[in-house]
């Protein structure tokens, strides 16, 4: 079960993740970040303080997404994740693809020296 909200905070888009993302689920994750990305969002966080579980498919999500970002110069910073979901990025190495914060105080000010 998974449950995505959206909020504008000062000049941020924050997608918030509730839940478990896995094959199933993933597809709203993905269409969360699609919307932030149509509406011109060039500041965009995704807060993980209550994502408990990502699978391939949702890491696949992010990792599909990372050029286009690049290229239209969207910043997208993650924050709160578990030991364990932390731990699965850095395995794969997707720490070094996409900037991941403790916090969402660090997440602003990651976001904004991009």
């Amino acid at each position: 079960m998974i449950d995505i909200s959206n909020e504008i905070e000062d000049d941020y888009y924050v997608i918030k993740i509730n839940g478990d993302v896995d094959a199933s689920s993933s597809i709203f994750l993905d269409e969360a970040i699609e919307e932030a990305v149509n509406q011109g969002n060039k500041k965009i966080m995704v807060d993980c303080e209550n994502l408990h579980y990502i699978s391939s498919a949702g890491l696949g999500v992010f990792m599909s997404r990372i050029q286009e970002f690049e290229l239209n110069n969207i910043n997208l910073v993650i924050f709160g994740l578990n030991d364990k979901v932390k731990n699965v990025f850095q395995i794969l190495g997707l720490d070094q693809l996409i900037q991941i914060a403790e916090s969402r105080t660090q997440a602003k000010e990651l976001i904004n020296e991009l």
